[in-house]
């Protein structure tokens, strides 16, 4: 369980979002705590994906209130999102395939050397940097000067986590991290969720497969038509238990009689 007295890393309050007549989300209370890996479930058209675009800049909720680190704030562009500290890597990723590994992880925050009223980048730093960098999570590239287009998906989700938690990072928000990776690559990358929490992030772990971010998450958040299900730590609840909340919505009898952290 986590600390009651803690201050929860992120809270959403609240959040309502209307498209017009539609009401994607209806009241939902949202909260990570501090270094969690939160799995965030549920079906197409929950509203999972609303949830966190309100959370990283994209839209902006039309009732409801966010804290983070206790304090009010306004996230009104995915700027203000990465100026907190909140880094999403999505499913299609965020690198360059045509670019190498240095320069990708290094992506608008390059290192320059100055020749008199010059700049240039200092490929050499990144490339040394970027190899130190990774290695100290656990990820061992083979040359940082390897154009992205050549590694596999678990390596590339890999490089993004890891560009995360190098650039010192709160918040790592993972979109399908998962998806359409072998099975080999999908335990390489939910090995480095787990380092990204040990080096003190918390996690928002979204995904369809249930086995992947039960084995990962210490807690789920279940979202179906716009609104919460509930709060679940994974001591609570099984896997298949999980699976059919997000399938129908019903919340297991002795769940509702008080095991829920709600």
């Amino acid at each position: 369980m986590s600390n009651i007295n803690a201050t929860p890393l992120v809270e959403m309050r609240g959040i309502v979002k209307q498209f017009g007549s539609v009401e994607a989300l209806r009241g939902v209370d949202f909260r990570v705590d501090q270094q969690e890996i939160v799995g965030l479930l549920g079906d197409n058209g929950a509203g999972k994906s609303t949830l966190i675009k309100i959370l990283t800049g994209v839209h902006t909720p039309t009732h409801g209130q966010i804290l983070f680190e206790g304090n009010p704030v306004t996230i009104d562009s995915p700027h203000a999102a990465r100026e907190l500290g909140i880094e999403t890597v999505y499913q299609d990723l965020a690198l360059v395939p045509l670019m190498s590994i240095a320069r990708n992880f290094w992506l608008g925050q390059e290192i320059t050397r100055r020749f008199g009223p010059f700049s240039r980048l200092d490929h050499k730093a990144m490339a040394q940097s970027t190899k130190t960098a990774l290695l100290d999570i656990g990820i061992n590239i083979r040359n940082p000067d390897e154009a992205v287009a050549m590694m596999s998906g678990g390596e590339r989700q890999s490089i993004a986590i890891g560009r995360a938690v190098h650039f010192g990072k709160k918040l790592l928000i993972l979109d399908e991290p998962t998806s359409a990776l072998s099975v080999k690559q999908t335990g390489e990358v939910l090995k480095y969720t787990h380092r990204a929490k040990e080096r003190g992030l918390s996690v928002i772990f979204i995904t369809h497969n249930i086995a992947h971010v039960h084995e990962v998450a210490d807690r789920f958040t279940i979202i179906r038509g716009g609104r919460k299900i509930g709060d679940f730590y994974k001591h609570e609840v099984s896997e298949m238990e999980v699976a059919n909340m997000v399938m129908t919505g019903a919340v297991p009898e002795r769940l509702r009689l008080g095991g829920q952290d709600e």
